[in-house]
């Protein structure tokens, strides 16, 4: 069985495509003895044959399976790297430091100075309205 790949297919078949190429020691330029993707059976570089994919409804379970794992799986590394910054702001609190303006201090990093010459321009002019 050959492959056939529409447009929305070519991004997954240049990630098998350079899967392949890796695994094969070519290097993933698509040089080599790796053939043109449209000419491999999806069996040899997948390992399964798509005949057996269960389709449901339409959808076909493997790739939203694949889809929702892939996910799962950067939603846990996302809940690690929260971890970590929690674990940095309560050492810096320990520090010494004040949270509260160190949050400040990352969120005025994060803006182009003219953006921030604004805000404060405008604070002031606010602060003088209110007799403060």
């Amino acid at each position: 069985m050959t492959l056939s790949v529409t447009a929305a297919d070519a991004a997954p078949v240049r990630v098998v495509r350079a899967a392949v190429a890796t695994a094969l020691g070519t290097g993933g330029d698509g040089g080599g003895i790796v053939p043109d993707p449209r000419q491999m059976d999806v069996e040899d570089v997948t390992g399964r044959d798509p005949r057996n994919d269960a389709v449901a409804g339409g959808i076909a379970a493997d790739r939203l399976r694949s889809i929702v794992e892939r996910i799962e799986r950067l939603e846990e590394e996302r809940k690690a790297l929260a971890d970590d910054i929690k674990d940095i702001f309560a050492e810096a609190k320990s520090a010494g430091f004040d949270v509260k303006v160190l949050r400040q201090v990352l969120r005025l990093r994060k803006q182009e100075p003219a953006e921030i010459e604004e805000q404060e321009t405008l604070l002031d002019l606010y602060k003088q309205a209110l007799g403060m």
